[in-house]
């Protein structure tokens, strides 16, 4: 459905980032790029750079390390940034830290910090960052215990420790923000974006 011009490369692993873009119809090749991110990430946070500026300079290294593998292409990488009170939160290692996280995120505002972008023969051609404002419920830890039991080590691919998609949903109370950036790829901007570079029809 694609139909345009040039190869398209999602520089991710994430099968939910996959996902979006075969719902929408794109054809395209993964390749993952392999990126020290923690290391990156705390280089990033000791000079104090803001979340988004975090979540691009993430998401162009991916791009541009990808791109050296396959220049011709059209390189789309992104990357997503949990921030709590000023605090960037990683990816949690293991159930037990997946569960400390969510009670540190219940009841309380965090936002996800997206970036993106598209990269072409080494070169960033457009960069979008976005945010997303999301406020957890004040749920009991039976119900916690009974989430992580039945989601199991699937919300470990989730910087949050947890899947909106799925019954991750009823944590929350409310999101303010676009619904693809929660998870993680801002689809109409990059929708947008590919159309008017002849990527894909207009």
């Amino acid at each position: 459905m694609s139909d345009g011009s040039g190869e398209l490369v999602l520089a991710s692993a994430s099968s939910t980032r996959a996902a979006l873009l075969q719902g929408a119809g794109l054809d395209f090749c993964t390749i993952a790029a392999d990126l020290d991110e923690a290391a990156l990430r705390r280089t990033l946070l000791k000079h104090n750079a803001p979340p988004e500026e975090i979540a691009l300079a993430l998401a162009e290294a991916k791009g541009k390390m990808v791109s050296a593998r396959r220049p011709e292409a059209a390189v789309v990488a992104a990357d997503q940034i949990l921030w709590l009170a000023g605090e960037v939160l990683a990816k949690p290692a293991d159930l037990a830290a997946a569960r400390q996280q969510l009670l540190r995120l219940r009841g309380r505002h965090h936002d996800l910090v997206n970036g993106l972008c598209l990269v072409r023969d080494g070169q960033v051609v457009w960069r979008h960052s976005d945010r997303v404002a999301l406020t957890m419920r004040n749920f009991s830890e039976a119900f916690l215990d009974a989430y992580l039991a039945a989601a199991g080590e699937t919300v470990l691919s989730s910087v949050g420790g947890y899947r909106l998609e799925g019954p991750g949903a009823q944590l929350f109370k409310t999101i303010e923000g676009d619904y693809f950036s929660v998870l993680g790829l801002p689809l109409l901007a990059l929708l947008d974006f590919l159309r008017d570079d002849g990527v894909i029809a207009s």
